[in-house]
C-alpha cells in the first residue's frame, strides 16, 4: 500500500459521517471519501511547460429521510456533527424521490476480490519529464513532421472508502500512469496534426515512449493534403480509436437511467436483436488491471461480468439502486458515484473482436472511408439519428488512396448497429474497447 495516502484515515472519516447522521436523524445515509495525490509534466520543443503536482480530498455525506434525500460535501472534517446536522435539515425539506435509498443489504458486497488495483510505483517530476522529452523527440524524428504540438507524462493515486449506515465499509487504492504526444506537420495553412497516447494501471504496461510519439509523428503525416469528397453512399470502416466512440453510444442506449427517463433509443428493445448476429457486448467490472476495475460499484453492491449483448441480442440494462426501483428490475453493480448520488454506467465494456484485420475489411469493402478522426456530437439519444464530422482516408481496392477531411457521416444508430461488422485488432487498453467496425452503405456529405 502507498504511504501517500492513509486508508484508516479515510474509513474513520467516513464512519464519524455515517455515525454523527444517524445521531442527527437520518433514517439512512452513506459517505464516501475521496483522495487524490496526482504529478504530470508537459513539454514543448524540448523544455518544461509545466509540471503540475495536485492533492485532494473530498468527503461527501448522503442522508435519507424516509423518502426525501440531500447530500452535503466537504474538504475538510473539523465539525462532522455540524455537516450531519446541515444534510438531516436539508433532507427534511427535499422533494420526495419514490426510488431514492441505499442499497438492498443482501446486495451488498461481503467479500472483497482480489484486483490488480496499484501500483506502487511513484514517478518523480523528473522521471516524468524524460518519458515526455523522449516521446516528443521521437514525434520530431519522423520525416514531415515540422513541429510539436507538445508531450506529456503523468502519474496518479487515488483511494476511495464507502460506508453506510446498513453495516458496509470498503475501500481500495488506484493507481495511473499516462503518456501523450501531440505532432504537426506541414507548413502554413497546410498544416496537420495528430496525437497518440497510452495510460494504465501499471506502469510497467505502458508502451515505450518512442512508440507514442512514431506514431503520432506517423499519423500527423499521413494527414496531409487531404482531399474532399463529394456526396455518395459508401462503406465505412472506423479505425478502433474511432470505433470507441461507436461504442459509446450503445453504452449511452443501454443505460438504466435513460431507459425509466424514455430517453433512449433503445429503450423498448430488451431482449431483441441490435447488432448483428454473433456481436458479443462484455461488462467486466473485475479485467485485469482493467481503467474500470473494482471491488464494488458506489453503493457498496456486488457486481459480476455481464453479457450486455450476446449474440446481437440485448440482455441487460446498466442498473443502479435508483434505476433498478423504476424499472421494476434488481440492480447488478454498475452504480457510479458522481456527488451528491448514483447514476448507472458502464465498468470496462468491451465489444469483443471478429476475425478479419482491418486490412482484410478494407478488402472486402473494395472501396470506402477509413474514419480516424471524429468530430462534434451530433447525435440523438432519443431517436438514434446521427450525424458526426469525420476525417481519415479514402481507400479503393483495399488500398489506402489519399487522405480525405470536412465529411459528414449521417444514418441512424438503429440501422448501423444491425449492420457492425468487427474487425480482429481489438484495443484493450481502455475502459471502453472495441476493433475496427465497419459499417456498410453509409450516407456520407461532402463537398
Amino acid at each position: 500500500m502507498s504511504e501517500l495516502i492513509d486508508q484508516s484515515e479515510l474509513q474513520s472519516r467516513a464512519v464519524r459521517l455515517v455515525e454523527a447522521a444517524k445521531a442527527a436523524g437520518a433514517d439512512a445515509c452513506d459517505a464516501i471519501a475521496v483522495t487524490g495525490v496526482s504529478l504530470g509534466v508537459d513539454v514543448r520543443e524540448g523544455k518544461v511547460e509545466e509540471t503540475e503536482r495536485a492533492e485532494g480530498d473530498d468527503v461527501t455525506l448522503r442522508v435519507f429521510v424516509g423518502r426525501r434525500t440531500a447530500a452535503v460535501s466537504a474538504n475538510q472534517l473539523d465539525d462532522p456533527a455540524g455537516l450531519a446536522e446541515r444534510a438531516v435539515a436539508m433532507a427534511k425539506v427535499a422533494p420526495e424521490d419514490p426510488y431514492a435509498g441505499l442499497a438492498d443489504q443482501d446486495l451488498l458486497v461481503k467479500e472483497f476480490p482480489e484486483l490488480e488495483l496499484l501500483d506502487t510505483r511513484e514517478l518523480t517530476a523528473s522521471e516524468l519529464t524524460d518519458i515526455a522529452l523522449e516521446a516528443e523527440a521521437a514525434g520530431l524524428a519522423v520525416g514531415g513532421v515540422s513541429k510539436s504540438g507538445g508531450a506529456g507524462a503523468s502519474w496518479r493515486l487515488a483511494g476511495v472508502v464507502l460506508a453506510t449506515s446498513h453495516g458496509f465499509q470498503g475501500s481500495y487504492l488506484s493507481s495511473r500512469f499516462g503518456m501523450s504526444m501531440t505532432a504537426v506537420a506541414g507548413e502554413g495553412t497546410a498544416m496537420e496534426r495528430d496525437y497518440d497516447f497510452d495510460s494504465r494501471t501499471f506502469f510497467e504496461d505502458l508502451e515505450a515512449p518512442s512508440e507514442i510519439g512514431r506514431r503520432a509523428g506517423e499519423r500527423a503525416v499521413r494527414r496531409l493534403n487531404p482531399q474532399k469528397l463529394t456526396t455518395r453512399t459508401a462503406n465505412v470502416i472506423y479505425e478502433s480509436r474511432a470505433a470507441r466512440s461507436i461504442l459509446g453510444h450503445l453504452t449511452g442506449a443501454i443505460n438504466g437511467a435513460s431507459v425509466a427517463r424514455k430517453t433512449s433509443f433503445l429503450k423498448d428493445k430488451m431482449g431483441e436483436a441490435i447488432l448483428a448476429p454473433g456481436i458479443k457486448v462484455v461488462d467486466d467490472p473485475f479485467k485485469s488491471r482493467g481503467a474500470a476495475t473494482r471491488p464494488f460499484d458506489g453503493e457498496g453492491t456486488r457486481a459480476e461480468v455481464l453479457n450486455m449483448v450476446d449474440d446481437g441480442v440485448l440482455q441487460h440494462w446498466f442498473l443502479d439502486g435508483a434505476a433498478a426501483r423504476e424499472l421494476g428490475l434488481k440492480p447488478n453493480g454498475r452504480a457510479h458515484r458522481s456527488g451528491s448520488g448514483t447514476s448507472p454506467g458502464a465498468t470496462n465494456i468491451t465489444l469483443m473482436p471478429g476475425t478479419r484485420s482491418l486490412e482484410e475489411l478494407m478488402a472486402d469493402a473494395g472501396e470506402g472511408l477509413l474514419v480516424t478522426d471524429l468530430i462534434g456530437h451530433g447525435v440523438n439519444g432519443l431517436t438514434g439519428d446521427y450525424s458526426r464530422g469525420a476525417a481519415g482516408f479514402w481507400f479503393e481496392n483495399g488500398q489506402i488512396v489519399e487522405p480525405v477531411s470536412e465529411i459528414t457521416i449521417a444514418g441512424n444508430l438503429n440501422d448501423m448497429f444491425k449492420r457492425l461488422i468487427p474487425g480482429s485488432d481489438l484495443d484493450n487498453r481502455y475502459s471502453a474497447a472495441a476493433p475496427s467496425l465497419m459499417v456498410e452503405g453509409m450516407a456520407l456529405a461532402g463537398s
